[in-house]
């Protein structure tokens, strides 16, 4: 039986009941800031600012870059994500004009935490676990909200003041000044990029893929320029209960994503695979965010180093991994390519040094694969030389 990617995912969420922080009706703390806008009965859309009764700085609560290169655990982001408590209050997207709209664009643009203080229609209850947005404690709506006037990051203020500048060309400018992925993602949910009236906010979870998407596309068409690697390289990381391994070939571009969930629920196996020839891909991913967030990471080091390659990510999810969200595949896959590659004379002799490393055997990589098992029928390779029993 088929199973997709997007149900199987959600049946893991489903089954987490991760303690939230419990507040009563009225909280008083700081926003990281962070703000969440939801896409249920879009245009007209639950938004609101997320807050933690803790004052002070909290930025670390809504940081993803930071988490891995600080060697945060899983059960410390999760502890972090649950202790920030979402105020919702329906709102049209196209509507930014009112006063709930000017706050949750103060708290976009801020360059720091932010006093806050919200009072709710109910004591916030539950808590949200997702396979593409970062999870997040309770909810409920919000009846008053009052917020310090925080001081804005001046690339975030400037890209808000020029109207003349389409979306795509602010997300980019945004990144290449080095502003975290996260702060330009909240930023353009707010609304606060584009031409004059076109502006609107975006949902969250939209927001993400289309800034991985925008910035990936951009640095495509440089990293097009550039010669392509000399030999096969590798780059190994693990983190958070996943092992990846980023494949990187002397050819062009071209890329695919492949990931294993192995006994995270119970003792399924499963692979699921996407990918991108040379010449581009126009539907949406079926595997979903995580295609593109990788996809950027991958792209991003590339042009850094002003290189050329073709890219086969391997990533396998293990028993006590938990969804949350398509940061994790993002950053962990920046800092796999920040570790020191690994060098092989051709992609057989790859696969066969990453085998040991994954729980699955990588045989199942390659029979589940399209790309991978063609640039290996391309080079001759038998992998039978490397692997006792694997047939192509």
């Amino acid at each position: 039986m088929v199973i997709a990617k997007g149900a199987y995912l959600r049946s893991i969420t489903a089954s987490h009941h991760l303690p939230s922080v419990e507040v009563g009706t009225t909280i008083d703390g700081s926003s990281p800031p962070s703000i969440f806008i939801g896409s249920w009965n879009y245009p007209k859309v639950f938004a609101g600012p997320m807050i933690a009764p803790l004052h002070g700085d909290t930025r670390i609560l809504d940081m993803p870059e930071a988490w891995i290169p600080d060697r945060r655990s899983q059960e410390e982001i999760i502890s972090y994500r649950m202790s920030l408590v979402r105020g919702k209050l329906r709102q049209d997207v196209r509507d930014l004009d009112g006063r709930f709209a000017d706050q949750l664009r103060e708290i976009a643009l801020s360059a720091g935490s932010i006093a806050s203080e919200a009072t709710f229609d109910r004591v916030p209850t539950g808590c949200s676990l997702s396979e593409e947005q970062t999870p997040f404690g309770p909810s409920a709506e919000i009846e008053r909200l009052d917020i310090e006037s925080p001081k804005w990051d001046p690339d975030l203020e400037r890209v808000y003041y020029d109207t003349d500048l389409p979306t795509a060309d602010g997300i980019v400018g945004l990144h290449a000044a080095g502003i975290p992925f996260t702060c330009i993602q909240k930023a353009l949910s707010a609304g606060t990029m584009g031409r004059g009236k076109a502006r609107k906010m975006v949902p969250t979870r939209w927001s993400i893929t289309a800034c991985d998407t925008t910035i990936g596309d951009h640095l495509l068409r440089d990293v097009r320029r550039h010669q392509p690697i000399d030999t096969v390289r590798v780059h190994r990381f693990s983190s958070l209960h996943n092992h990846y391994a980023v494949i990187l070939l002397p050819t062009p571009w071209q890329y695919e994503w492949m990931e294993a969930f192995l006994h995270v629920a119970g003792t399924e196996e499963l692979i699921f695979s996407d990918l991108e020839w040379n010449r581009g891909k126009r539907e949406y991913s079926r595997v979903g965010g995580c295609f593109y967030s990788c996809r950027m990471a991958v792209l991003e080091a590339l042009s850094r180093e002003r290189k050329q390659a073709g890219a086969i990510v391997l990533r396998e999810a293990r028993r006590g991994y938990v969804p949350m969200g398509v940061f994790n595949v993002r950053e962990n896959v920046r800092n796999a390519l920040l570790t020191p590659p690994e060098y092989f004379e051709d992609l057989a002799g790859a696969l066969a040094a990453v085998g040991p490393g994954f729980q699955v055997p990588v045989s199942r990589f390659v029979g589940e694969s399209t790309l991978l098992s063609e640039c290996l029928r391309q080079k001759q390779s038998r992998l039978t030389d490397f692997i006792p029993g694997m047939e192509l």
